[in-house]
This record gives C-alpha cells, structure tokens and sequence, in this order.
C-alpha cells in the first residue's frame, strides 16, 4: 500500500469545538492497522501546534458563546485538527423543562448524518465481495418489483428514482404503530408504488434509498441491522456510547436529549411517531466523543479500507460535468473555487439538527449535535475560517458550507 491516500480523498474539511483536549482512539478493529496509515497518521500527527490550536479554541469559544446567547444555539459541539480535539464544549439544555444541562456525553438522533453509517455497512460487504455496486436490487431482494436499472449504486447515491416511503405507502398501514425497514419492503414489493424520474437520470435526495439498502444488509449478513452496526462499526471504532434507536426499547434514550423546534420564542417538544422504527436512513444515536472516535476510524482503516473511501468521497453525479454540489456513498460534496472537495454531512429530525465535516487531508473534524430545531448553524463558515485561516477568504465568500436542512433527515 502506498504511503499517501490517493489525492481524491484529501478532501479539505474543517473542524472546531471546544475546551482543549486530547483524546486517544479506542480499542477493537476489524483489522490490522497498515503501517502505511500508521506513518500518515504520525506525519499529520507532527503538524500539531499547541499554542496555535490554543489561540484557535480562544476564537472557536468566542465564536460559539454568542452563537448561543444571540441565536439559541443549543447543542455541543467538538473540532479536531491533525488527530488533536482542540475544542469541545456543550451548551444549554438537554431537556427544558427540568433544565438538565447538555455535556459531552449526552445521547443525539444523528438523523441523516446515520446515513454514512449505512453506506459504510454496504462498504464492508462490498470488500467481502458479498455485493457488487452495479448489482440490481432484485438481486438482493427477491421479487423487488423494479427492473435491472436500479442498483446499489442508484440507492447509495440517490439517483434510482423511487418515491419516499413517508408518503407513498402511508394510506396502507396503521401510522399508530411503528414501522420497520421490512414492513415498507413487503409494501413496495406488494403494491409498487410508482417511481418519481426515470432511475439513474439525475439526483433526488431520498430516504427510502437508504432504508433499502440496511434491509440488503440484514440480508446478506444474516443479521438484524442494529446488531451489524453494533458489531462490526461502533465496537471496532470504539463507539461505546452509540447505538441505533429501536421504538419498541424507549428506556434506551434515557441518557438522550430531548428535541426541540421555536415556537413563537418558546421551545416546544418534538414527539415520535411511526417513522421511527425505520433505520438506516437515520435512527442513531450518538455523542460528539463518539463521532470523534468514527472520524478517527475513518482515517485507520480499522473499518474499511482506504481505496474504498476513496470512492465514497468522490462526485458521483457527472451531467455532463462534475457538479460543484456532489453527493458520494453518504456524504454530500461541495467543492470550493479552488478545486478542493468538503466531505460532509447534515442532519434533522424531530428538532435535532447537526452537522458533522470529515477532513482526511489533515485528520480534522467539525462535529456539532443539535437539539433545537432552529437557524443558528447557518454560518458554519466562521468556525472553518477558524480552522483555517490561511482559507478565510473561500470560505467567507457566501455559504462554503452550505447547511442543507430543507425538509427533514
């Protein structure tokens, strides 16, 4: 293996949260460490600078204190550069009413931020040869009403033109009852409901792609979805404090936050409903510690490997051109004016709204759950001028990372 990742996958991200502090990856991986991914590791590792990461966290702090006095930010938040958390700190309420407060160690619905989860799961069986990208669907799931155009790759990148499954379907089950991924397979297998585009011809975010795709790998693994994740990402990335909500086990949000959307000026409870027993296209919970430790597994190949990220970050939709706004396997794209790629990801469901921005060019994170459903993450921008100060003019050039939090998860 090669000493560098291949150029593809640098992508310049950012990353910023707060309090100073250090954090080591966690035991239990699917496989050895390369030596390759040791030495880049170490050589990005060196570029740390304590004192600058200090005068970084001093402005990321600034920055965040009035995000939150100003604009109702209520969430926690944590930034790491070259392998280093260089701020993490949380603020305001986990729940409203009895004023607990947020921490770091505090439980968020990562809504479509889950899906990256679900595309790196389909990674995985793609490495054991158990699927093909380019496989049809029925392939995988018999008697999928569908014909051969519409593959793996069509749901990992949004493009296979089905309809959403929160609206298609709904006048043929019992919306009092929780659904499940099979439920809503057995009802397209059933009554077919009817595709939106042509599959393959352009770019529809959809969540019933990503709800297809954790049912292939129950499937294919033998085992129920939320148990895979358990077993073969969260325990390798040492992801202890995460796990996929199941509606049926309410006690598991015991340590969770609550979720919150403003109305007029009051924080109001965003409750459950039947769609929250689907997984795949969101449905995890996690802790900014945690997504730390997933970012750190991304870069060790301890759960897939590097040449299959690479192609997970790269721009999938080409008509005719690479479009500057991309989507890969999970991960959204934005390219700024100077060529370089933003692998990120947003997120909201139920009055959480997230974002979390992986960078592997230098190991460095933006990660922020949020638990009030308002506009306070829409300048982003700033934390990465932060970062990055030596790239402040591209990123305060308009929104260089957009938040796309337009019609839920």
């Amino acid at each position: 293996m090669k000493l560098n990742l291949p150029k593809s996958i640098f992508l310049f991200a950012l990353s910023a949260f707060i309090g100073i502090v250090s954090c080591s990856h966690q035991p239990g991986h699917l496989f050895e460490f390369s030596s390759a991914a040791e030495k880049r590791n170490d050589s990005i590792a060196a570029l740390y600078n304590p004192t600058v990461a200090q005068q970084k966290a001093v402005k990321l702090d600034t920055f965040f204190q009035k995000l939150h006095s100003k604009t109702g930010f209520n969430g926690v938040v944590l930034i790491s550069q070259y392998g280093k958390i260089i701020y993490k700190k949380a603020f305001g309420f986990a729940n409203y009413f009895t004023k607990n407060p947020l921490t770091t160690q505090t439980h968020f619905q990562l809504a479509s931020v889950s899906k990256q989860f679900t595309a790196v799961a389909i990674m995985q069986l793609k490495e054991k040869n158990l699927l093909n990208y380019d496989d049809p669907i029925y392939k995988h799931i018999p008697n999928f009403p569908y014909d051969s155009s519409i593959t793996i790759r069509s749901l990992l990148t949004h493009r296979s033109g089905l309809p959403n499954y929160a609206y298609c379907l709904d006048k043929y089950y019992d919306k009092k009852n929780p659904l499940t991924n099979k439920m809503v397979v057995d009802m397209m297998i059933r009554f077919k409901p009817r595709i939106d585009y042509r599959p393959n011809a352009k770019f529809s975010y959809n969540n019933t792609n990503y709800l297809l795709l954790a049912h292939i790998v129950e499937r294919l693994s033998g085992e129920d979805f939320r148990a895979y994740l358990k077993k073969h990402i969260f325990e390798p990335a040492g992801m202890s404090n995460t796990f996929v909500y199941d509606p049926l086990h309410p006690e598991m949000l015991k340590t969770a936050a609550t979720g919150y959307s403003p109305r007029r000026g009051q924080p109001a409870v965003v409750g459950f409903d039947h769609l929250d027993g689907v997984v795949g296209d969101k449905g995890i919970y996690s802790t900014v510690e945690d997504m730390h430790r997933w970012d750190m597994a991304l870069n060790d190949e301890s759960i897939v490997k590097f040449n299959t990220l690479e192609e997970a970050f790269s721009p999938q939709h080409r008509t005719p051109n690479i479009l500057p706004k991309n989507y890969g396997f999970g991960w959204r794209l934005t390219q700024l004016d100077n060529g370089e790629w933003l692998t990120y990801h947003t997120g909201w469901w139920h009055g959480f709204k997230n974002y979390y921005l992986h960078n592997a060019k230098d190991n460095s994170a933006i990660i922020i759950l949020g638990n009030m459903a308002n506009h306070s993450l829409g300048r982003v921008n700033i934390v990465q001028s932060i970062l990055y100060p030596e790239k402040t003019a591209l990123f305060m050039k308009g929104e260089a990372l957009p938040m796309e939090f337009t019609g839920g998860i």
